[in-house]
């Protein structure tokens, strides 16, 4: 969670993980400033996945945009304004919790350690 990030970060090794065929990244040639401390990072690509949070009997998805990036980091992927403005999702830092709306009532999803 990055509520002071303008971008959903989706890493390469993460979607190699996850079974994704690199080949649906849409490549772009964007640098942007600010993820490594002093140094312009490029961008492999965007891509659109289905996003998923909770379980079968209530739950929220919708297809977020990801920038692709290739350097090594300890996380699988950062999550934006860009998805809390689209799940209309509200985090608590403090208790690293994030809360949505569902057809079924309040989705609150923890952290796991």
């Amino acid at each position: 969670m990055d509520g002071g990030s303008g971008l959903n970060i989706m890493y390469a090794k993460t979607l190699n993980a996850m079974g994704v065929d690199l080949a649906r990244i849409q490549l772009t040639r964007v640098s942007f400033h600010g993820i490594v401390p002093r140094k312009q990072a490029m961008l492999l690509g965007q891509i659109s996945l289905p996003i998923t949070f909770k379980g079968l009997s209530n739950y929220r998805m919708e297809t977020l945009t990801f920038e692709v990036v290739g350097f090594p980091k300890t996380y699988h992927a950062i999550l934006g304004r860009p998805c809390y403005s689209k799940f209309m999702a509200v985090p608590n830092y403090t208790y690293l919790k994030l809360k949505m709306p569902s057809p079924s009532g309040v989705i609150t999803v923890s952290t796991s350690f």
